[in-house]
C-alpha cells in the first residue's frame, strides 16, 4: 500500500507543480523533471536573459552618449538597474519554504518593485517640470537633485525591504499570529511601497495632461515665429512624458494584480492555486524587461544608441558625442 500512497502524493503535487515531489512529507524539486518542467525553467531563463541584456543595453547607452545624459535620462538608467536577479529562480522554489534565504528574497523583489515604482515617482515629478514649468526646468531638475532623487529611492526601498524581513521574522517568534507584523508585511509595507506612490503618480500625470492640452490650445491660436520654436521644444517634452506615462501604464499592468494578491490573500480564507501566485509573479518581474522595448519604440534617439551597440559600431570609432537620429 505505501508504494501506492506515494505515488498519489506526487501525483498531487505534480498536478500542482511539474517540477515538485514529496520527500518525507517535505516539498522538493523533483530529480527526474519531466518535459514541461524543463520548458518551464528554459523560459523562465530565457526571459532573465531578455532582461538583463535589454537593461545593459540602457545603461551602456545612457553611459556612453553624451546626447543622452540628461537628468531624465539619468533616472531612467538608474531605473534599468532595478532589473530583477532573482528572475533566474522561480517563485516556486520558496512556495514550500519560510526558511530565511526565502524571506530574504522575498524582501530584495519587494525592494526592487518599491525602487522601480519610486524611480517612476521621480520621474513624473521631472515630467511635471519639463511640460508644466519649462522656464524653470533646469534650474529645479538638476543633476544634483537626480542624484539626491535616486539615493533616495534606494535609500527608502532597503528600508521597506529590511522591515518587511524583520516583520516575517518576528511573526516566527509568535505563538499566535501577531497582528503588527502582519500588518506592516502584508498592509502598510505595500500602501507606502506601491498604492501611495501610484496615486501621486496618477495625480501628477493628470496634471500634465491638463497643462498639456492647454499648451497645445496655446499653441494652435499663435503664428508667431517665436512660439513656433517654443512650441517644436513643447512638442518634444509632451513626447517624452507620453513614453514614460506609458512606461508608468505597463508597470502597473504588471504589478497591480501580484500586489492586490498578497494584500488580500491574509485576510482570505481561500487559498489561491499555485500556478497563479506564480503567474502574477513572473507578471510582475516581467515588466523590467518591456522597457527597453518601450524606449527602442519611442525613443529614435535609444534606438540609434541600441544599433550602434548591438552592431559593434562603438567599437570602431568615437561615438560618444555623435548625433543620435
Amino acid at each position: 500500500m505505501e508504494p501506492e500512497v506515494t505515488f498519489n502524493r506526487t501525483s498531487i503535487v505534480t498536478a500542482i507543480h511539474p517540477c515538485y515531489e514529496i520527500d518525507n512529507f517535505n516539498f522538493i524539486l523533483t530529480k527526474t523533471p519531466s518535459i514541461i518542467c524543463v520548458l518551464l525553467y528554459f523560459f523562465l531563463m530565457l526571459l532573465s536573459v531578455i532582461t538583463i541584456c535589454g537593461n545593459f543595453l540602457v545603461i551602456i547607452s545612457v553611459f556612453y552618449f553624451q546626447q543622452l545624459h540628461t537628468p531624465t535620462n539619468y533616472l531612467i538608467l538608474s531605473l534599468a538597474v532595478v532589473f530583477p536577479f532573482s528572475m533566474a529562480f522561480s517563485l516556486s522554489s520558496c512556495l514550500y519554504d519560510e526558511g530565511l534565504f526565502c524571506k530574504i528574497r522575498g524582501s530584495f523583489d519587494i525592494t526592487l518593485s518599491t525602487t522601480s515604482i519610486l524611480h517612476l515617482c521621480c520621474i513624473s515629478i521631472d515630467r511635471y517640470y519639463a511640460v508644466c514649468q519649462p522656464l524653470t526646468y533646469r534650474t529645479k531638475i538638476n543633476h544634483c537633485v537626480v542624484v539626491i532623487m535616486i539615493v533616495g529611492c534606494w535609500g527608502v526601498s532597503l528600508l521597506i525591504g529590511i522591515s518587511v524581513i524583520i516583520a516575517g521574522l518576528n511573526n516566527e517568534k509568535c505563538e499566535e499570529r501577531c497582528l503588527i507584523d502582519v500588518l506592516i508585511a502584508n498592509t502598510i509595507g505595500p500602501i507606502l511601497s506601491f498604492y501611495l506612490p501610484v496615486i501621486i503618480m496618477l495625480c501628477i500625470y493628470l496634471k500634465i495632461f491638463l497643462a498639456a492640452q492647454k499648451q497645445a490650445r496655446s499653441i494652435q491660436n499663435t503664428t508667431c515665429q517665436s512660439k513656433k520654436s517654443g512650441a517644436t521644444v513643447s512638442k518634444n517634452e509632451r513626447k517624452a512624458t507620453k513614453t514614460l506615462a506609458i512606461v508608468l501604464g505597463v508597470f502597473l499592468l504588471c504589478w497591480t494584480p501580484f500586489f492586490l494578491c498578497i494584500t488580500v490573500l491574509p485576510f482570505s480564507n481561500d487559498s489561491v492555486p499555485v500556478p497563479v501566485i506564480e503567474t502574477l509573479n513572473w507578471l510582475a518581474l516581467s515588466n523590467s524587461m518591456l522597457n527597453p522595448f518601450i524606449y527602442a519604440f519611442f525613443y529614435s534617439w535609444f534606438r540609434s544608441a541600441f544599433r550602434m551597440i548591438i552592431s559593434g559600431k562603438i567599437f570602431n570609432g568615437d561615438y560618444t558625442n555623435s548625433k543620435l537620429s
